[in-house]
């Protein structure tokens, strides 16, 4: 049995894209060609809109499908899996210990750190909502027994307000998920997660971190340092290090930053 973790451009987007654009262009020809009671000029303009509707869609599509190929665990470039390795190798458990993704999908980032820590375990907590129905606490399971690991657990959770006492595990991670809590301050989530940080604990955190999401994450490590964690550092990582900068531009990935330390 292989494992499946999905890819992060999903399919059905793709399918609505490609029919959209074949609805649209068929529109298109439909409204210049009407027997309505349009003006030739009316008519020529709902073609030319309905045509450009056809054109973004089409690219839309053509996008997307790169997407899905560089992302593909299973093609050439495996830029997922290149990205969660990545993020996993930050991520060491003193022998016992516990450690935490958040926001686990498909199980993925957790599998990486329990595979790299078999003297520790790891726990990957979703919320699994409807806008990711392909990914479950199931998928996770039947992705780990894949991989040999029995070091690894899965439950419901959310980013929010995480479901732990104050100084639970040895170690947090997450990849990609806090810009997608809409309406949360993203700094707030970072804070719930290091909450549940032990102290010397170690974190690795993911995310598209641009001021436009995140604010000021300088003025952030100061206040982290002021407060007394070891270290706390922001490597950017879509400068040849997860990926090339033309692959962050091309992906919308540019402002990937990886949020690393000790509490």
């Amino acid at each position: 049995m292989k494992p499946d973790y999905r890819n992060w451009m999903p399919r059905g987007m793709i399918v609505g894209l490609g029919t959209a654009t074949g609805v649209l262009a068929a529109g298109s020809a439909a409204a210049v060609r009407s027997r309505l009671p349009m003006g030739r000029t009316a008519k020529h303009l709902a073609g030319a809109v309905l045509g450009l509707g056809a054109v973004g869609c089409l690219a839309g599509a053509a996008w997307s499908l790169y997407a899905r190929a560089m992302f593909s665990y299973e093609g050439g470039r495996q830029l997922s899996r290149q990205i969660i390795e990545g993020v996993a190798s930050y991520i060491e458990l003193p022998e016992g210990g516990v450690g935490l993704d958040v926001g686990c999908g498909s199980g993925a980032l957790t599998i990486a750190c329990a595979k790299r820590n078999p003297q520790g375990r790891m726990v990957g907590i979703d919320r699994w909502g409807v806008e990711y129905a392909s990914y479950s606490r199931k998928l996770c399971e039947r992705n780990a027994q894949a991989e040999g690991v029995d070091n690894a657990a899965f439950q419901k959770g959310d980013a929010r307000h995480l479901d732990f006492p104050d100084e639970t595990f040895d170690a947090v991670t997450s990849n990609y998920v806090y810009h997608n809590v809409m309406g949360a301050d993203k700094q707030a989530l970072l804070r719930e997660t290091l909450r549940v940080l032990k102290k010397g604990g170690i974190f690795a955190i993911h995310d598209l971190m641009e001021p436009s999401r995140y604010g000021d994450m300088d003025d952030f490590l100061r206040k982290l340092r002021e407060e007394g964690f070891q270290e706390a550092r922001l490597l950017p990582t879509a400068d040849g290090t997860f990926m090339t900068r033309g692959e962050g531009k091309r992906l919308f990935l540019s402002g990937s930053t990886l949020l690393v330390g000790r509490k």
